[in-house]
C-alpha cells in the first residue's frame, strides 16, 4: 500500500509539474482565418511547430477582416490570413512589419445533387454564379468580413451582378464562418462558396458535393505577417518572427504539405512567390 500510494503521489506530482511548465512556456497569438483551423491545419501544423522550439501558440480563429482588426488593435502577434489586396491595405496603413507568402489552395463552388442552377461539372465560375442568380437557386454566403465572402463578391462582380440589389429569398446570408455556413448550404440544398481546405474536412455533407472548381479566378493565397511593434509594444516580435521564419522554412513547409486527407492535399506551400 506504501508503494501504491508513493507512486501515486509521484504520478500526480509529475503531472502538475507538466502542467505548471506548460503553463510556462512562451506563447504568442495569432489572429487567423476559419478555415486554417477548421480545415484541420493548425491541429496538424502547430504542434510541430511547438515541438521545434518550444513556444505555444495560441489561435483566434475569425474571418480575415476580423483577424485583421484583431491585429490593427494589437490583440495578436501575428495575423495568418487570406485575402491579399486586404493585407496589402493593413500593411500600407502600418499596421504590419512585411507579407510573407506562405500557402495557396483554391476555392470551390459547392451544390446538392439536384443542381437546380445546371452548373454541374463547370468551369467557369462567373457562368455559374450567373445561372444560379437567374435561378433564383438557394445560395449560402458567410456574410461576413472574411477573405472567403471577399472572394465571393469578387465573382459576383466578374459575373455582372450586383448582389447588394439582386438579392432576395434565395440568398441566405449567415454572418458565420466556413463551418457553421457549410451546415447550413447542407440543410437547406444550397450552393456556397468553399475553401477546399474545410471541405475536404467537412463530414456533414449530406446532398452536396463539388460543382465548379479549376477556374483561375478560384485561386486562394494566404499570408502571414508581424504585426508593427513600432505601433504597438507589447507585440512578441522575436517570438512571432519565429513563428514566420518556421512557417516559409523547408521545415514549416514540408509540414503544411504533409497534411493530407484521404491522400488529398489540402494547401500547397509557396514561401518565397510573389503571390
Amino acid at each position: 500500500m506504501i508503494t501504491r500510494g508513493l507512486g501515486l503521489l509521484l504520478v500526480a506530482s509529475s503531472m502538475l509539474l507538466s502542467s505548471l511548465a506548460s503553463a510556462d512556456n512562451p506563447f504568442i497569438v495569432v489572429a487567423s482565418t476559419t478555415s486554417t483551423e477548421q480545415s484541420g491545419l493548425f491541429s496538424h501544423l502547430l504542434p510541430a511547430f511547438t515541438k521545434d522550439t518550444g513556444i505555444d501558440v495560441r489561435v483566434v480563429a475569425v474571418g480575415t477582416g476580423q483577424a485583421l482588426d484583431i491585429g490593427r488593435r494589437g490583440d495578436a502577434d501575428v495575423v495568418f490570413v487570406h485575402d491579399k489586396a486586404a493585407e496589402l491595405k493593413w500593411l500600407g496603413e502600418g499596421n504590419g512589419v512585411t507579407r510573407y507568402p506562405v500557402m495557396y489552395n483554391d476555392f470551390v463552388l459547392i451544390g446538392p445533387k439536384s443542381d437546380p442552377a445546371h452548373v454541374d461539372d463547370g468551369k467557369d465560375i462567373a457562368v455559374a454564379f450567373r445561372k444560379i442568380a437567374a435561378a433564383r437557386a438557394p445560395f449560402v454566403s458567410r456574410a461576413d468580413k472574411s477573405g472567403t465572402y471577399s472572394a465571393e463578391l469578387r465573382l459576383w462582380k466578374d459575373a455582372g451582378i450586383d448582389i447588394a440589389k439582386d438579392k432576395g429569398p434565395w440568398y441566405r446570408e449567415t454572418g458565420s464562418g466556413m463551418g457553421p455556413a457549410l451546415n447550413t448550404a447542407a440543410a437547406m440544398n444550397a450552393y456556397i462558396l468553399s475553401d477546399r481546405g474545410t471541405w475536404l474536412n467537412f463530414h456533414n455533407r449530406g446532398d452536396l458535393h463539388i460543382v465548379v472548381q479549376g477556374d483561375k479566378r478560384l485561386f486562394n493565397q494566404y499570408g502571414v505577417m508581424l504585426v508593427n511593434p513600432a505601433k504597438h509594444p507589447n507585440v512578441k516580435k522575436d517570438l512571432g518572427q519565429k513563428f514566420i521564419d518556421w512557417l516559409v522554412s523547408p521545415r514549416g513547409q514540408q509540414a503544411i504539405a504533409s497534411y493530407k486527407i484521404d491522400g488529398e492535399e489540402l494547401f500547397f506551400p509557396n514561401a518565397g512567390s510573389d503571390s
